[in-house]
């Protein structure tokens, strides 16, 4: 693959990394664990998940910065963006809505998907392989 190619799919995985880091110490640093669990009751989901979508949603995005088998560990955090656009459903598309919409979420999902098919990029701790097959 072209370098220019390998470098654009580091910047991709690079911003998603801190994406997911930047969601996760939302979560711990202003909305804490605790607040995060009563949120996740109060729209349904068990409260508990807080706590290992917090562990996912950082050690996912530290992997993805570093190049840690980024193909996999991006494909592992779509359930958690998945989750996040059908909560964000009923609140439109527009992620600026009251409450946030579902576009974000999308955008982040279709992300990590592209960079899944499309390879780590250049500068991986540990390259992913052959993740999918015939690419």
């Amino acid at each position: 693959m072209k370098t220019s190619n390998q470098s654009g799919l580091t910047l991709l995985r690079v911003s998603l990394g801190i994406m997911w880091i930047a969601h996760a110490l939302l979560k711990l640093l202003v909305f804490t664990l605790p607040g995060t669990a009563a949120y996740f009751d109060s729209i349904g989901l068990p409260g508990f998940l807080a706590y290992p979508v917090f562990a996912a949603e950082f050690i996912g995005g530290v992997a993805l910065v570093v190049g840690l088998y980024a193909r996999q560990v991006a494909l592992m955090l779509v359930p958690v963006m998945g989750v996040a656009a059908t909560v964000h459903l009923h609140n439109g598309w527009v992620h600026t809505s009251a409450g946030g919409g579902w576009e974000y979420p999308v955008f982040l999902i279709a992300a990590s998907i592209a960079l899944w098919l499309s390879g780590d990029g250049a500068w991986s701790i540990r390259r992913s392989g052959r993740f999918v097959p015939g690419v």
